[in-house]
């Protein structure tokens, strides 16, 4: 016999975030592929720029990655605003405060998009579960056999 049964009944789990090296291979990808996409549209030589476009796509990573997976994120980031986004292109350089404050801020993005996916999906459930019990606690002053 078939039992019909509502698909949104139930408790639903909160998403398990991706692997650190699918994080990290999006990161590589996205960030060449945006760096090149930058100095194809609007030139080299604009690292502001492309720190901005970079932390936003370090903070969208972020949503769906663990904790752990953020420095490496980071860095990979860094590499492509560092090693293609300023001249000479292909080179890496180190500038002592820049670039930590580059490495700094792509971290802070991309720990910022974790968090707040954690408080997100944290919320999704408390409201799950306090709809759930709220349904089905029976009225206050309402005894067995009231109708």
């Amino acid at each position: 016999m078939i039992e019909w049964v509502p698909l949104g009944s139930g408790a639903r789990p909160v998403p398990r975030p991706v692997a650190a090296p699918l994080v990290w291979a999006g990161a590589f990808g996205g960030a060449l592929f945006l760096v090149a996409l930058l100095n194809g549209t609007v030139g080299s030589g604009r690292p502001g720029l492309a720190l901005v476009v970079l932390s936003l796509l370090a903070a969208l990573l972020g949503l769906c990655a663990r904790f752990t997976a953020a420095p490496g994120t980071a860095v990979l980031c860094w590499l492509s605003l560092n090693g293609f986004a300023i001249p000479p292109a292909g080179v890496l350089t180190w500038a002592g405060r820049r670039d930590a404050f580059w490495l700094a801020c792509l971290l802070g993005a991309t720990l910022v998009g974790t968090a707040l996916a954690r408080l997100v999906h944290a919320r999704a459930a408390y409201r799950r579960l306090t709809t759930a019990t709220v349904r089905d606690a029976p009225e206050p002053g309402a005894g067995p056999g009231d109708v």
